[in-house]
């Protein structure tokens, strides 16, 4: 007879879910993307964009021989191939491609990508982690009829159980974070997992810049009853931990964020690397049609990958490492941003 593991935190039942013996995102078939979409998916702007940011560090670095590209939470490798695809062949000959991923390398990658499980130490580039830190496991806590929050148990099944008090790191990092409220029922994600993550992804790099792209909150706008979820076959559903779904919860991006760096919306940062949602001039359909009908489909990609109330809404956390302030954030990278690209 099979014995049900008996309930645990929601952190060790999703950590065993994804990255376990046959977890979601070991499984050969099919990929992550078979069950979400994310940036990377919805328009090869996304890469160009991102191959447009490697070559302004590449500048800021004062174009090295050898220049870094770490592709963090790669997936199969499609933003790592699309960057590379985008390059000029001056920065691609220099560029070393590194795909971070706990599955196995997919069959046909190109073999300039080295696959690896965890990001190169002293690195010297780019590293850049698309929808990463969303997939770091963490604990959920709910206020008790004590007031006082208590860790969130589930089951294999998805059923969940309220047990004992959280330990006293957690419990500061609520309090400094998200202060859940003494009202029986409001929940909260503990986020300091991802902080510890993205602490050490930003510490393998030497020299350049660290990005994380996410969806997510800050202390001023947290939801009430936390934001854990699934995803299957390109629908949301009610997250269980047996594998069978991706286990996702939004991000506390202002308490991943560490001195020095910055955080802006997607929609800022794409449009400070040149993308934009705005219709070509109508001109041009009568100069150039089948310009005019590419520009449109451009403009339509370019929207949807900044749009309010969707993908432009991402946050992307901003670390620069190893470079002079005024270098940091000049114009090679996003110092243009306008405040009113932000709200």
């Amino acid at each position: 007879m099979t014995r049900t593991p008996a309930p645990r935190t929601w952190r060790a039942a999703a950590e065993d879910a994804l990255y376990g013996p046959g977890g979601f995102y070991l499984r050969p078939e099919g990929g992550p993307a078979a069950h979400f979409r994310t940036s990377v998916h919805a328009s090869p702007l996304f890469a160009g964009a991102v191959a447009e940011l490697l070559c302004r560090v590449d500048v800021a670095l004062g174009r090295p021989a050898a220049l870094d590209f770490v592709d963090l939470g790669a997936g199969r490798g499609e933003l790592v191939t699309a960057v590379l695809a985008a390059l000029e062949p001056g920065v691609r000959e220099r560029l070393r491609a590194y795909a971070v991923e706990r599955a196995p390398r997919p069959a046909g990658t190109d073999p300039r990508i080295r696959w690896t499980d965890e990001p190169p130490s002293g690195a010297s580039g780019l590293l850049f982690a698309n929808e990463w830190l969303d997939n770091v496991p963490l604990d959920v806590v709910e206020t008790g009829a004590d007031g006082e929050p208590r860790l969130v148990l589930v089951d294999a099944e998805g059923e969940e159980s309220v047990g004992g008090a959280v330990g006293a790191e957690d419990a500061e990092w609520l309090a400094r974070w998200w202060p859940v409220g003494r009202a029986p029922g409001l929940r909260a994600e503990i986020g300091r997992p991802r902080d510890t993550a993205w602490a050490a992804a930003v510490g393998s790099l030497e020299r350049g810049l660290a990005v994380a792209v996410d969806y997510g909150h800050t202390r001023g706008a947290r939801p009430p009853y936390g934001s854990l979820t699934g995803f299957r076959a390109g629908r949301e559903t009610r997250p269980v931990p047996d594998g069978s779904c991706d286990l996702t919860a939004h991000v506390a991006l202002d308490a991943c964020l560490l001195p020095g760096g910055r955080l802006r919306t997607q929609r800022g940062a794409l449009t400070a690397l040149g993308l934009s949602g705005a219709r070509p001039p109508l001109a041009l359909a009568g100069t150039d049609p089948a310009g005019y009908v590419r520009a449109l489909a451009r403009a339509g990609e370019a929207a949807e990958l900044t749009a309010r109330g969707g993908l432009g809404d991402f946050g992307w956390l901003l670390q620069p490492v190893g470079l002079p302030a005024d270098r940091a954030w000049s114009v090679p990278l996003l110092v243009d941003v306008a405040d009113d690209e932000e709200e």
